[in-house]
């Protein structure tokens, strides 16, 4: 298991939001930094952490995303609004990875001949899909739309095998528990575990010590972790200096 930083951009600024209340009149924000997406990624390439993302959440963000792509080449993924026409300009910007969903699960369907669109302008080895889901009658739905939107693409052992060929890693936002710091969800993470074979990153939910600990264990020390809100440097009480050390990420 590895630690993957983040860096989630609102309204060009560094911010940790709730993950489901993001819409047209905002969203319910629980840290809005003072310092820029470069800081952090600075911080991120001083200390050695790689496969982190930069997330832009809607428009007015891409000053910032690109500092922060300048600030660390090679060493960040970055999503929001990916599409074969942005693709190369972030690639050659110096992300390491681009991360696609709405493109691909165009209007709440899944698009093979879009995925085929996004690996010829990306590659296969630089592009990572976004499968961030909701549960809806019991299972796990992929949403798009700033999580708005369920489409009709279930997690499921069959879907993942058919998306595994046509990607270099998953990034997966539990978004019923993305930025409540009240837990996250082991159901999810067992399953991952148990569906996927390329890397794969969990997102929602840490609280503290113990959910590190939870993902390491339902995720089979398969599942790379991203931690948001409950850090210290998101305002959050997790000491970032001490999740670095944790033996969960020596693997």
């Amino acid at each position: 298991m590895k630690f993957r930083p983040c860096i989630d951009l609102h309204n060009g600024k560094v911010k940790q939001i709730v993950g489901g209340s993001l819409d047209d009149s905002g969203a319910k924000e629980n840290f809005v930094s003072d310092k820029g997406a470069a800081y952090y990624a600075e911080m991120y390439r001083r200390d050695g952490l790689t496969g982190g993302h930069v997330i832009m959440l809607g428009p007015g963000n891409e000053d910032e995303a690109m500092a922060a792509l300048k600030a660390y080449p090679g060493g960040l993924q970055i999503g929001g609004g990916i599409s074969p026409d942005n693709a190369a300009r972030y690639l050659d910007a110096g992300a390491s990875h681009v991360i696609v969903t709405s493109y691909v699960f165009k209007n709440g369907l899944f698009s093979q001949d879009n995925l085929e669109k996004m690996i010829k302008a990306a590659g296969r080895e630089r592009l990572v899909i976004d499968l961030s889901c909701r549960i809806k009658e019991n299972s796990y739905y992929v949403v798009t739309e700033r999580w708005q939107n369920f489409t009709g693409f279930e997690i499921t052992r069959e879907n993942i095998a058919m998306l595994e060929g046509c990607c270099d890693e998953f990034l997966v936002h539990a978004v019923d528990v993305e930025g409540m710091k009240e837990g996250v969800d082991t159901r999810l993470i067992s399953l991952l575990s148990d569906y996927v074979s390329i890397p794969v990153t969990y997102a929602g939910g840490v609280r503290d010590f113990g959910d590190i600990e939870i993902v390491f264990s339902a995720g089979k020390g398969r599942i790379d972790l991203t931690i948001g809100s409950a850090l210290d440097i998101f305002g959050g009480s997790l000491p970032y200096s001490e999740v670095l050390k944790r033996d969960e990420f020596r693997g």
